[in-house]
């Protein structure tokens, strides 16, 4: 369980790093050309506040793989900029990740509207009335 301290700061950084997307000053890598748009979904902070997890997803889920090793190329600008924006005694080392909790949540989707999974559901609330 994360402290409100993590919490706060996860969310701070989140909150810098979207506007920054907002902006578009993102220094893409040479040869990445044409890079979406991306959504930062969540930062988890580690307890010592010192390591910091940006879960990401590019607009429309479109070259999730590609943008997540770019953002990771570049990750220095992305801490520079946290440096500069937030007050903080150490600047955490960032780390994108894409963010697999969309998947996820389709595929427990997926499950619930089969066939013989629905049948058992709509059994349930006949039950209980």
């Amino acid at each position: 369980m994360r402290s409100q301290r993590q919490l706060r700061v996860g969310e701070e950084i989140r909150h810098m790093l979207a506007t920054l997307f907002m902006r578009g000053d993102i220094p893409w890598p040479r040869g990445m050309v044409d890079m979406p748009d991306v959504t930062v979904t969540e930062v988890q902070v580690s307890p010592d506040l010192k390591n910091a997890t940006v879960f990401v997803m590019p607009l429309g889920g479109q070259k999730l793989d590609e943008t997540v090793k770019a953002l990771n190329m570049i990750v220095g600008h992305f801490r520079h900029e946290v440096a500069q924006t937030i007050t903080l005694r150490y600047t955490p080392k960032l780390r994108f990740s894409a963010d697999n909790s969309f998947t996820y949540a389709q595929r427990i989707d997926d499950i619930l509207h089969q066939p013989d999974v629905a049948k058992d559901l709509e059994k349930g609330t006949e039950d209980e009335e």
